[in-house]
């Protein structure tokens, strides 16, 4: 894997977490608690330090490779977030026995409602940006950057740490371009949970879509946008989950909660 970083912290049951175009600091703030009873496995993405540089461009399809590495090292239950959920996905079907349980927070599925309004509104600004970087349209660059819980976007100059980060995404492979066969995992009886912040339709209808396909239970927790893992209780409902990640999606399907 290229020496791929993983870290660990803690103790018990793995739970690997896999963050999207934020670096795990930012992501997985709030989740901290769980370090008492838990082992978090935080996966450095390539393009992160001190995992080594992308190949290229950041892309979804590597991602899978690279996780399908570490998730049949360990067999354990997986938190992934926004562009992170696209490889991890991609590589849990590939393996559905390398993963105990599927917790996915606000991914950029864009196929699961392509026809909304706002779905269709939102793959446009993550396009945007994706393609074009800092060179994007000024209003609408801050515009995705809001809805993507970058610090600092309202008037004035764009902090230097989030300009970083779009030239980091820049060029990415496009989460448009996914196709993946949620049956797989449903069929399988893989545990799993949708979460969302309840801060933009567009993201809401993707989660609804993802939670339907996969039978699984859906949470929506609001107070951090894009960051749900810092939202108010959203700790303590993921553990609660966690901790009955055994059952099978029967018994958990269309439970909605808000948190």
């Amino acid at each position: 894997m290229d020496d791929l970083a993983v870290r660990r912290v803690g103790n018990g049951p793995e739970i690997v977490l896999v963050h999207g175009g934020a670096g795990p600091g930012a992501t997985w703030a709030g989740l901290e608690a769980l370090a008492e009873r838990w082992t978090l496995v935080p996966v450095y993405r390539r393009g992160f330090a001190p995992s080594p540089p992308v190949r290229g461009r950041h892309d979804f399809l590597v991602d899978a490779q690279d996780l399908g590495e570490v998730f049949r090292g360990l067999r354990p239950h997986v938190v992934a977030h926004s562009y992170g959920v696209l490889g991890t996905l991609l590589a849990a079907v590939a393996d559905p026995g390398s993963v105990r349980s599927l917790t996915l927070i606000e991914p950029p599925l864009y196929f699961l409602a392509e026809r909304d309004a706002d779905v269709v509104r939102l793959k446009e600004l993550g396009d945007m940006v994706l393609l074009e970087g800092l060179d994007s349209e000024p209003e609408a660059l801050r515009e995705f950057l809001t809805l993507s819980g970058a610090p600092g976007v309202g008037a004035g100059p764009l902090p230097e740490a989030v300009t970083a980060a779009v030239r980091r995404a820049q060029y990415a492979r496009l989460p448009g371009e996914i196709r993946v066969d949620l049956e797989v995992l449903r069929a399988k009886g893989i545990p799993a949970m949708v979460a969302s912040g309840a801060h933009q339709p567009g993201i809401e209808r993707i989660c609804d879509e993802l939670a339907a396909a996969l039978h699984a239970e859906r949470v929506i927790a609001p107070g951090a946008g894009h960051f749900v893992a810092a939202a108010p209780g959203f700790g303590d409902q993921l553990e609660r989950f966690l901790s009955g990640g055994d059952l099978s999606p029967t018994d958990t399907s269309d439970i909605c909660r808000r948190v």
